[in-house]
């Protein structure tokens, strides 16, 4: 794809025909072009076919409508064909791009090719379009790569074009210094605002709160909230109570998390994301052990639609009370609503039931689940070989850690000590095979190096 800024291109040829794009194009296909590229969920299945395809049927598309398109597939973090419908915009059908098109292209870049690829696009873009929009896209950028020299220099150059005159770019520098735990410096940012004379806004307050929570600052989180809560163009949500309260609970005053989460959950009616402030709520009371009060918001919760974050946070939050007969109860309510089969809800009822020993049961919710289409996660048959091990039912556990293992996540490692006994075990039937087997397993998921492997098998 080419990512320098606007070139004229002639017409490229169209790709071979697929059978996927054959149903999109046959009578019966929805006339709507979003509704076309909507089903092309595998990033490296191109939708250029797909438009370069809508136009050689006479159809007309509009900028507004492939702006829209774009946004609809950002909202849905399928940033590889935004991109090509960006590309296909400007370099296919000659559209203009605006400032905002081009800070939305520079985002859509860095999520798919990294801000190396950004810095080269945006220094082919004309002076005359280096907007304030344009270099906070790049600041933007470059604190999502967490890249604190090259943002640091990017916000120089936004001060001396006399962009920085409200809290936005500030915003942007500040979340990122909090991000990488560069508090002094985020402290030092605020302050600089405040002597250009650029009020810091709920944003920067916001982020500043949450700096204090994380570093247990109770005095930044009391002068914090007070500030925001007596200024009057400040209008505060219940986030930033969620934030305080936290930060309260980490450090062990009831009492002023206590106070923070009744202020929460005043403002939860006009929420217009109340399910998140719910789940936050559930998690709050179980933090400050009010069994009672769980219950109590779950009611309120209840007159809402209640999808599986909810359960989730239900069932988590009873669990965190070793109430394993309440988590059960919350648990038939979800079966009973035919929500979407998420293995998340059903893996902590495996997870409760494998610490407490109850294998039997862990083992027919795992069945009953398969039987309803569910497919289980890493996390089922991990749990599943920790309980099987603390019983001391070793081939099980081998057989559940080897399926654990086929299904093991990027970056996620299992417990060495479990694939120590796994390992023993086979060791001691003098299974070299089924030794080798499991090891090698290990390395093609990534999860021991050939060296490793090398070791392990002469140590058999």
């Amino acid at each position: 794809m080419k990512l320098l800024f606007p070139r004229i291109l002639p017409l490229r040829p169209l790709f071979p025909a697929q059978k996927l794009l054959a149903y999109f194009f046959s009578s019966n296909a929805r006339v709507s072009l979003y509704r076309r590229i909507s089903p092309v969920g595998d990033p490296n299945v191109s939708v250029v076919p797909i438009l370069d395809q809508w136009i050689q049927e006479g159809r007309h598309v509009n900028k507004e409508e492939l702006q829209r398109i774009i946004k609809e597939l950002r909202d849905y973090k399928r940033f590889k064909h935004a991109l090509e419908i960006s590309a296909w915009m400007s370099e296919k059908r000659y559209m203009p791009l605006s400032t905002d098109d081009i800070a939305v292209r520079m985002n859509l870049i860095s999520r798919v090719h990294g801000l190396e690829q950004v810095e080269n696009y945006f220094n082919n873009i004309p002076k005359h379009l280096k907007s304030f929009v344009v270099y906070a896209a790049l600041l933007n950028c470059c604190a999502y790569e967490k890249s604190m020299e090259k943002a640091e220099l990017v916000m120089q150059k936004i001060i001396d074009r006399g962009f920085a005159r409200t809290p936005l770019c500030y915003n942007i520098l500040i979340n990122m210094y909090y991000k990488i735990g560069e508090h002094e410096k985020l402290d030092a940012l605020v302050l600089k605002m405040e002597e250009k004379g650029i009020n810091p806004d709920k944003y920067t307050l916001s982020i500043r709160l949450s700096a204090y929570a994380a570093i247990s600052d109770v005095e930044g989180i009391n002068k914090t909230i007070k500030r925001m809560e007596s200024d009057p163009h400040i209008v505060l949500d219940w986030k930033s109570y969620s934030i305080a309260a936290s930060g309260y609970l980490k450090v062990g005053l009831l009492d002023r998390g206590s106070e923070m989460v009744k202020k929460l959950e005043g403002l939860i009616a006009n929420s217009k994301r109340s399910s998140i402030a719910f789940n936050l709520l559930l998690k709050l009371y179980a933090e400050m052990g009010k069994k009672d009060e769980l219950y109590r918001i779950w009611e309120l919760y209840k007159k809402e639609k209640i999808y599986n974050k909810g359960y989730i946070s239900m069932i988590s939050s009873l669990l965190a009370f070793d109430d394993i007969e309440g988590a059960e109860k919350i648990f038939e309510e979800w079966e009973s609503m035919i929500l979407s089969l998420d293995f998340r809800v059903p893996n902590l009822m495996i997870d409760a039931y494998c610490r407490k020993g109850l294998l039997a049961k862990a083992e027919a919710l795992v069945n009953k689940v398969m039987t309803k289409g569910g497919k289980p996660s890493f996390d089922s048959w991990y749990y599943l070989s920790c309980g099987y091990l603390e019983d001391n039912e070793i081939s099980k556990a081998l057989e559940t850690m080897k399926k654990a293992v086929a299904l093991c996540p990027p970056g996620c490692k299992p417990n060495k000590e479990i694939l120590a006994t796994c390992l023993e075990y086979l060791e001691g039937k003098g299974d070299v095979e089924g030794a080798d087997k499991f090891i090698d397993l290990l390395r093609v998921e990534g999860i021991f190096s050939a060296l490793a492997r090398d070791r392990l098998l002469k140590y058999i």
